[in-house]
C-alpha cells in the first residue's frame, strides 16, 4: 500500500525499493523500518513509499485515515493476502501458542500443523520467498520467527532430498516444535540482551529434553519426529547435545532440523548476535563446519538456497547490483552474475565476493 511518510510507524516493512538520487536503493525492499530509516526518508525528502499491509510484529498497519480511505483499506484486507501477510500472521499466531505453553497448556499439534502448512505451500509455489525469511525476524520476536522459518526450511530440504509428502509434513512439524521446550526456560534468559552465563546456557540446553517431554504422548507426531525435537542439537562429529550422539545414531530428521536451525539463527538478528549474509553463512556451513552434518543434508541446504534462477536480482558483497545469468551444477551458491555495468562476474572464481541479498 502507498502511504505518506508521516503515516509510517516503526516495524513497517518496505514493499518496494526506495530510490534516492543514486542508482541503488537507499532503503531496499523487505527492510523492517527502524528509527534510522525514518531519518533517511526525511534526509532524502521521500514523502511517499510503498509498505506491506502487515507490520513485522504480525499486526496490521493502521493509520489515521479518512473514513473513505479506511473503508477502502478494509476492502483491501479482505482480498487474498500475500506471502508477507501470511507469514507474519503465522508468526503472530504461533506466538500465542508459545505463550500458552509457557503457562502450562499442552502442545496442540493439530493447531501448529494448521498454522504452518499454508505458509509452506506458499514458499513451495514461489521459491524466491525463502530468501526473505530472515528479513522479518526481530530481536523481540526472534523465537517465534525462528520456529516458523525452521519449519519452512526443514520441509523444503526434505523435499529437495526426495522425501515423501507425509515425511515432509512431519519434518515441518519437527521444525516448528524443535524449540517448544524453550517455553520452560526462564523469560529472563530468553530475552536477555547480553551473552548467557554458563549456568544460563545449561538451562537453555534443557529445552531439547523438555520439548520431547511436551510432545512424547501425542499420536499426531511420528516417533522420528519426536526424536528430531530431542536430537536437533546433536552433531555428526559428536560435539552436540544432549547425548553427544554421532553419525548414523542421529536421525535424518534431526540433522535436517539441526542444519535449518543453525542456518536461520546465523542469518537472523538476535538479542546479542548480528545477522550474517545468507551466502556467507552457506559458505561457512559447507567449509568451516564440515563434519558437523551428513554431507547429504549439507548438499540439500546448498541446493535449496542456491536454487537461483536466471533473472533473479542480487546484491554482492562489493555493494554492486546485478542479475543471475547462469548457475553451474556444482556451484549452487556462486552463480555467474551480470552487473548493472554489463560486467560478467563468475562468483565461483571469486573467493572474497559473495551474494548478500536476493530480491523478490
Amino acid at each position: 500500500m502507498k502511504v505518506h511518510r508521516g503515516e509510517i510507524q516503526l516495524g513497517c516493512i518496505v514493499a518496494e525499493d526506495i530510490m534516492g538520487m543514486a542508482v541503488n536503493p537507499i532503503i531496499p525492499k523487505n527492510t523492517v523500518l527502524e528509527e534510522e530509516h525514518l531519518n533517511i526518508l526525511q534526509a532524502f525528502h521521500i514523502n511517499e513509499l510503498y509498505i506491506e499491509k502487515t507490520k513485522a510484529d504480525g499486526n496490521p498497519f493502521k493509520s489515521p485515515l479518512s473514513s473513505d480511505k479506511a473503508n477502502q483499506e478494509e476492502t483491501d484486507s479482505q482480498e487474498t493476502t500475500g506471502f508477507v501477510d501470511l507469514y507474519l500472521t503465522t508468526v503472530k499466531e504461533y506466538k500465542k501458542e508459545f505463550v500458552n505453553w509457557q503457562s502450562g497448556t499442552a502442545v496442540n499439534v493439530a493447531r501448529v500443523r494448521e498454522l504452518i502448512l499454508p505458509v509452506i505451500q506458499q514458499v513451495e509455489q514461489n521459491h524466491i520467498y525463502i530468501y526473505s525469511l530472515h528479513h522479518y525476524s526481530t530481536k523481540k520476536d526472534y523465537l517465534y520467527h525462528h520456529a516458523v522459518s525452521v519449519s519452512i526450511i526443514s520441509s523444503l530440504i526434505g523435499k529437495k532430498i526426495g522425501l515423501q509428502s507425509g515425511q515432509i509434513n512431519q519434518l515441518a512439524l519437527a521444525g516448528a516444535l524443535a524449540d517448544c521446550g524453550m517455553a520452560k526456560v526462564s523469560p529472563h534468559i530468553l530475552f536477555k540482551e547480553q551473552p548467557l552465563t554458563e549456568s544460563e546456557f545449561k538451562e537453555v540446553k534443557l529445552h531439547t529434553a523438555n520439548g520431547y517431554k511436551m510432545v512424547k504422548d501425542t499420536p499426531l507426531l511420528k516417533s522420528e519426529t519426536k526424536l528430531a525435537i530431542f536430537q536437533h542439537h546433536e552433531r555428526f562429529d559428536g560435539t552436540g547435545y544432549p547425548a553427544s550422539e554421532k553419525s548414523e545414531r542421529i536421525h535424518l530428521y534431526s540433522q535436517i532440523v539441526g542444519i535449518s536451525d543453525m542456518f536461520h539463527a546465523m542469518t537472523s538478528e538476535r538479542m546479542y548476535r548480528s545477522k550474517q549474509p545468507i551466502f556467507k553463512v552457506l559458505d561457512m556451513i559447507s567449509k568451516d563446519l564440515f563434519g558437523k552434518f551428513d554431507i547429504k543434508v549439507v548438499e540439500g541446504l546448498l541446493q535449496l538456497m542456491g536454487d537461483l534462477r536466471t533473472g533473479n536480482r542480487v546484491k554482492l558483497s562489493t555493494g554492486e547490483f546485478g542479475e543471475v545469468i547462469y548457475t553451474k551444477p556444482n556451484a549452487f551458491t556462486s552463480p555467474i552474475v551480470k552487473l548493472k555495468t554489463d560486467e560478467i562476474v563468475d562468483l565461483s572464481q571469486q573467493k572474497d565476493i559473495y551474494i548478500t541479498e536476493v530480491f523478490i
